[in-house]
């Protein structure tokens, strides 16, 4: 009861405890006691039985009277005692006294306003009528005369840090980034005393992020992305960590990049592996990667670094990666064409060296691409020496491509034609589309050339 802050005002305007305020020790006690309700237990004041009916609302009075009193009202008086009525013990018990009456509730003491209370309320009022103000214009995109009403309410009433927040908002959107930034970090000092919502703190933190995004400060934004998210997680905030995480990895890796340092580590790797120290030669061939990811020719000589290490999934990845930067560099079909083969999936290696075939138009590989095809060649048909039509049909279609083929109404209809005039087989491979899938069935045993 005596955390009440209105409780000076309320004693100054009873009667009964007003006079008491004319004594400074007593006042003095009571803000002690505001202060530290605990200290009121061992203060003795008969003073005290007022303040605490006045706090409670209740009359103290009440509860204390002469030991000589009857306790009745003033004026009131008891017949004499011949008067009264006797009841029996038989009268007494036979009928229920009535339930008294409820004691009516205390009417509520008006508190009066100081002229404190009186200017805060309306510097509050004030400050949120400039703030409405200035989200009219915000909304308007009138960012600058948004500003002004935002500024306004917080000078206004410098108990609100969202004023603060929207201020910065208004300079966000404006460009105004280190004005938005120096706000917003004004807006979170502020918010630490007056104990804001740790949700507003993190939505301000969030903007100061956003600012130094603008300013391709991705540093500083990522540092201000973690203190939001460290006060409150917001999928938004999170995404826009993320996003600026992997543009710093992407900036890092284009400021790594120089292509004359890549030949130099590729040139070391290439030692490394003819001296047969292939793990060096992958670190190597990695580096040169990392210093011009646009030559192919560092995943084509890591890819071949994996193949004697025996690790052919990663050396797979590196061939069809060197494909993907530089479509015309045979050699990387080669590679994979071979990869494929020590593998044993002799299909697809026959499918990656028609690939190479069709990238070397110089023809400048074509005897290294013939003398494989040979030995893979040789290698499916005792693969499929003993295999029946019906083994090689089921085998080949546990491939999803072959399936695929194979359902196709226009393929099937080709080979039904095929079957009774073999030369029509041929005009129907000057269609690339054609000649790729008639390649497939080819290599899958299904089509036989011989």
């Amino acid at each position: 009861m005596f955390a009440d802050p209105n409780l000076i005002g309320k004693l100054a305007t009873n009667p009964r405890t007003q006079k008491h305020l004319a004594d400074p020790a007593f006042v003095q006690k009571l803000k002690l006691f505001q202060q530290n309700p605990a200290l009121a237990d061992s203060y003795s004041d008969p003073r005290m039985i007022d303040v605490l009916g006045v706090a409670m609302g209740i009359d103290m009075q009440g509860f204390s009277r002469d030991d000589d009193s009857d306790g009745l009202p003033p004026g009131f008086n008891l017949p004499p005692p011949s008067s009264r009525t006797r009841r029996s013990p038989s009268a007494s018990t036979s009928k229920t006294p009535p339930a008294p009456a409820p004691a009516p509730a205390p009417e509520p003491e008006d508190v009066e306003m100081t002229d404190e209370d009186i200017e805060e309320a309306k510097a509050k009022a004030d400050a949120l009528a400039s703030k409405a103000q200035g989200t009219e214009h915000y909304k308007a995109q009138r960012f600058s005369e948004a500003a002004e009403h935002f500024k306004k309410a917080w000078d206004l009433w410098p108990k609100d840090i969202t004023f603060l927040g929207n201020l910065g908002a208004a300079y966000l959107e404006a460009k105004e980034y280190d004005q938005c930034i120096a706000t917003c970090e004004l807006a979170v000092e502020e918010g630490r005393g007056l104990r804001a919502d740790y949700k507003i703190i993190a939505k301000i933190f969030g903007r100061i992020g956003t600012a130094y995004t603008a300013k391709n400060d991705l540093v500083s934004a990522k540092k201000y992305f973690q203190k939001s998210l460290s006060e409150h997680r917001d999928a938004t905030i999170l995404a826009k960590l993320q996003a600026t995480e992997k543009a710093i990895a992407e900036t890092e890796r284009h400021a790594y990049i120089d292509p004359a340092k890549s030949a130099v580590a590729r040139e070391e790797g290439n030692a490394a592996f003819k001296s047969g120290d292939f793990a060096k030669a992958v670190k190597l061939y990695e580096e040169s990667i990392k210093r011009d990811p646009s030559d192919a020719r560092g995943y084509n000589n890591r890819a071949a670094a994996y193949m004697k290490l025996m690790a052919l999934a990663e050396a797979l990845k590196d061939a069809d990666k060197a494909i993907e930067v530089d479509p015309a560099f045979v050699k990387a079909y080669i590679r994979k064409a071979t990869i494929l083969q020590t593998m044993r999936d002799y299909s697809k290696a026959l499918e990656a060296l028609q690939a190479a075939s069709s990238a070397d138009a110089a023809n400048a590989h074509a005897q290294e691409i013939q003398a494989q095809e040979f030995k893979i060649q040789q290698a499916l048909f005792t693969q499929r020496a003993d295999e029946t039509e019906e083994q090689t049909l089921e085998r080949a279609m546990k491939d999803p491509e072959v399936a695929q083929i194979m359902g196709d109404p226009v393929m099937q209809q080709i080979l039904q034609q095929a079957q009774g005039n073999p030369g029509a087989l041929q005009d129907h491979m000057k269609n690339p589309v054609v000649r790729q899938k008639i390649m497939k069935l080819i290599n899958a045993g299904i089509i036989k050339t011989r």
